[in-house]
């Protein structure tokens, strides 16, 4: 099982790689650590944070895709009827879009700091766009 340190604003939290779960997701975010970014607040998902990534197409399919990510849980959304993302759900996430309902292949999950989520998502809510670094 691989660690996935994750510095999020002011907040530091690990993650557990679900490779069981979602393997090609997983060696395709592998090979773009250390990645960095900012993330800002979801439109109309909820209670969630994301990286837009436009029109990247990243190759991979789904894999252990949902709609209702659990709190902590991070999910890849390969693209198609919406722009290419990566969502990060703080608290009640109904992944969609204006486009309708989308669902993102579950691929990490915060292990450590999760007690920090609301806040984190709440800060991005107020004071706008947060860095995020991922690094093994």
């Amino acid at each position: 099982m691989k660690t996935i340190n994750i510095k999020a604003g002011d907040f530091s939290l690990k993650a557990r790689l679900e490779e069981e779960l979602a393997p090609k997701t997983c060696a395709l975010f592998l090979s773009l650590l250390p990645y960095k970014e900012r993330i800002i607040h979801v439109k109309w998902s909820g209670e969630g944070c994301w990286i837009p990534l436009g029109e990247t197409d990243f190759g991979v399919s789904y894999e252990n895709a949902t709609s209702y990510p659990a709190p902590g849980q991070f999910i890849l959304y390969p693209g198609g009827f919406s722009e290419t993302e990566i969502l990060l759900a703080y608290g009640g996430v109904n992944f969609t879009s204006k486009m309708g309902q989308l669902a993102g292949n579950h691929f990490l999950t915060i292990t450590e700091g999760q007690e920090n989520l609301a806040e984190l998502g709440k800060k991005v809510l107020w004071h706008g766009a947060q860095n995020i670094e991922f690094s093994l």
